[in-house]
């Protein structure tokens, strides 16, 4: 089966949103995952074709000690430069989507439905063709700047600036076919997220009754 013939769903939210807890609750079920972040960070690996375009656009300083990419480095180089992040994401985005298809295309035949988890898919409606249902899980912006604070890897002025340029709540919302509203517990997510797989299922079926 290619994978074009499966039911693709995209999900998307802020950061500090709960996304990826969700993602993984939905593979867990049966979804087929497709994580474009963690493919960003295969192809920004020591060696990786997407770290040696990034070094050729912005300089060995954004370089880490590891020979990967510095992700703190270009963070502050693109955060504050809406050109420099526009050209970031040209270099990027294409490599991305690429291995990404490819995933699918893996995954399609033992998958109930395709996930595609994409952190821009607001800020750059990167494959809105693509897919079949948009997902949105959605929190207030106080919540998820004390989730990522709380994660103790960046700083409270970096995670203010991922914030400040990432798309709003309300641009996020306008895009979804389906919403998730992760703002109490862990166990309400849990139980969110079986019903939609279960909806997402059944679509999937007579996607590929049709």
């Amino acid at each position: 089966m290619l994978a074009a013939d499966v039911l693709s769903i995209g999900l998307t939210g802020g950061i500090g949103s709960g996304k990826s807890t969700l993602a993984h609750c939905l593979a867990e079920q049966g979804a087929g995952l497709i994580d474009l972040d963690a493919i960003g960070r295969e192809l920004t690996a020591p060696g990786g074709p997407g770290l040696e375009a990034i070094r050729a656009e912005f300089g060995d300083a954004i370089v880490d000690r590891d020979g990967a990419l510095d992700r703190s480095a270009i963070r502050a180089r693109v955060f504050g430069d809406l050109q420099a992040r526009r050209r970031l994401e040209q270099l990027l985005h294409p490599l991305i989507w690429q291995r990404a298809e490819l995933r699918a295309a893996q995954l399609a035949a033992g998958a109930d439905y395709l996930l595609f988890d994409i952190p821009l898919l607001a800020e750059t409606g990167a494959r809105l063709a693509r897919l079949d249902r948009v997902l949105v899980i959605d929190c207030p912006v106080p919540l998820q700047l004390e989730r990522v604070r709380r994660r103790g890897a960046l700083q409270s002025s970096e995670v203010e600036a991922i914030v400040a340029a990432q798309a709003s709540r309300e641009s996020r919302l306008a895009l979804a076919d389906d919403v998730v509203f992760n703002g109490t517990s862990l166990a309400a997510l849990e139980q969110r997220a079986q019903r939609l797989h279960a909806h997402y299922r059944e679509l999937g079926c007579r996607r590929k009754a049709v």
